[in-house]
């Protein structure tokens, strides 16, 4: 079967095809014969009940430098097409959640993935605090007293923006931390939404594993370690990717989110465990296919494909 899919994403030409998820999901549809088309979430309107978007039809080559070649925007109503691949990066702020409820009007007649409703009502470290039984001791709050009470009780912690992404103002605060003060003034006067305040776990150093789940399946893993002089172990702050195996806890994560995730239409899903504790549910876009298949992990974008050739056939 041969599907007409539009991808949302960011604009293509800045992305760095060596490690970008959406692009290893636009050569693998291309290469099961798929026409592919893109546009960027500024551009999409509602008209009436008509969602329209002025899309370029896309081609993709794993050339870096000359990855893409898009044709001239013609104005379409994003109904027409087969599925729709929601892969624009956060900021998980107000333009993320309208795009999300435009979408919406269109699925599940068009097949969106993730589904734009879910994605909205599962922020990644929001959702995460349904399976408190799988992570860290956390606290959500903007309160100094509520704060105070988890770091007296916590010791070290580890303190992020809600909405935050890409390991974007995460930092750790020591007990006793002469920071903290000017810290948490930092954090009231930058971020509206309250933080997470999470214990602090030391293993980090050893790397935060990057688990992928596929319509709820376990379906590939990469272990990112941190550098020497840095708590973050996002590959994007120069984490580098290790290969990984799963240990029964991780096992016993995955299966316990599968059927929530499935229940939703999250299909593609990646979670962070950091030495067997769930910390987030990535949702929005997630990453880490092409460093999988790179260190001879299974091929994550085929599976996705499989998933939603089926669900269209």
């Amino acid at each position: 079967m041969k599907l007409n899919v539009a991808v949302q994403m960011d604009p293509i030409e800045r992305i760095n095809i060596r490690g970008d998820s959406t692009f290893a999901l636009l050569l693998e549809a291309q290469k099961r014969g798929h026409a592919l088309s893109y546009y960027t979430p500024d551009k999409i309107s509602l008209r009436g009940e008509e969602v329209i978007a002025p899309v370029q039809a896309l081609t993709v080559r794993d050339e870096v430098g000359d990855h893409c070649t898009l044709g001239e925007p013609k104005r379409q109503p994003l109904a027409g097409f087969d599925v729709v691949l929601l892969r624009q990066d956060p900021p998980f702020d107000l333009a993320y959640i309208t795009s999300t409820h435009l979408l919406e009007r269109i699925h599940p007649r068009t097949l969106v993935v993730n589904d734009p409703a879910s994605v909205r009502n599962a922020p990644e470290k929001v959702f995460v605090m349904d399976f408190p039984q799988l992570m860290p001791p956390t606290l959500i709050s903007r309160n100094l007293d509520e704060i105070n009470a988890f770091r007296a009780e916590h010791g070290a912690v580890v303190m992020k923006p809600l909405h935050g992404h890409g390991g974007a103002a995460v930092f750790r605060v020591m007990p006793q931390d002469m920071n903290f003060g000017s810290l948490f003034d930092m954090f009231s006067v930058t971020f509206r939404e309250p933080w997470v305040i999470q214990r602090f776990l030391p293993e980090v150093e050893h790397g935060d594993k990057r688990i992928i789940l596929v319509d709820g399946e376990f379906a590939g893993a990469v272990n990112r370690v941190p550098a020497a002089d840095d708590l973050r172990s996002n590959m994007v702050r120069g984490g580098a990717a290790k290969a990984t195996d799963l240990t029964p806890r991780e096992r016993e994560i995955c299966a316990t989110l599968g059927p929530k995730l499935r229940e939703r239409g999250l299909l593609f899903v990646g979670i962070d465990v950091i030495d067997g504790f769930l910390t987030e549910i990535n949702v929005t876009s997630p990453t880490g296919i092409r460093a999988i298949a790179r260190l001879g992990g299974p091929d994550v974008a085929a599976k996705i494909w499989d998933v939603i050739e089926k669900k269209r056939g």
